[in-house]
C-alpha cells in the first residue's frame, strides 16, 4: 500500500532510519515496567521480514507512532502499536489501524488479532471504539508481570472503509 498523507502527519512503510526510533518510542511507551523487548535489532529483523510489514506515521519528519503487522495464512497479527503522548487523540492510531486493516484485507485476510495489557484501559476503548472484540485475559503474559487481553477483529464482518 502506498504511503499516505493526512493534513497533519504522513503514514508509510519503515526504513531503516526508522529503527531507532521505533524501538526508543517502543521501551518509552508500550514496554514500560518490563524488560526493553523491542530493541533496535528485534524491530530491524521485523523490517526484513516479508511476512511483517512495519509502518510509521510521521508529522514534519517525526515519530508520532508506528505499527508492526505479521501476516499468516488466514489471520494477521498487530505484533506492537503505539502513538507518542502528545500524538494522541489526534487521528495517528486510526489512521495507522485504518491502513493496516486495508492492507490486511488487499492480503485475503479478514481476522486481526492483538494483545493489551489489562490495565490499560486507554488502549481498550481505542479498540472498542473502532469494533474489536475483547476475547479472553492472558494471565502472565507480560513477562509474567501483567495480564493481557486477547483482542479480534473479524474485517469481513465489518465494513472497513
Amino acid at each position: 500500500m502506498k504511503s499516505k498523507k493526512t493534513k497533519r502527519f504522513e503514514i508509510r512503510l519503515a526504513v531503516t532510519a526508522d529503527v531507532y526510533p521505533i524501538a526508543a518510542m517502543s521501551r518509552d511507551v508500550v514496554e514500560q515496567g518490563l524488560d526493553w523487548r523491542w530493541t533496535p535489532d528485534r524491530v530491524l529483523n521485523k523490517l526484513r521480514d516479508r511476512d511483517i510489514n512495519v509502518i510509521v506515521a510521521c508529522e514534519n519528519q517525526r515519530l508520532a507512532g508506528f505499527g508492526i503487522m505479521k501476516y499468516k495464512q488466514d489471520e494477521a497479527h498487530l505484533m506492537l502499536m503505539a502513538v507518542s503522548a502528545a500524538q494522541r487523540r489526534r487521528g495517528v492510531g486510526t489512521a495507522m489501524l485504518t491502513w493496516l486493516e486495508q492492507t490486511v484485507l488487499t492480503a485475503g485476510i479478514g481476522c486481526i488479532y492483538l494483545e493489551t495489557r489489562l490495565l490499560n484501559t486507554e488502549a481498550r476503548h481505542f479498540y472498542r471504539k473502532l469494533r474489536y472484540r475483547e476475547i479472553r485475559t492472558i494471565s502472565g503474559y507480560y513477562q509474567g508481570k501483567e495480564d493481557a487481553v486477547l483482542i479480534a477483529k473479524d474485517l469481513w464482518d465489518v465494513a472497513v472503509v
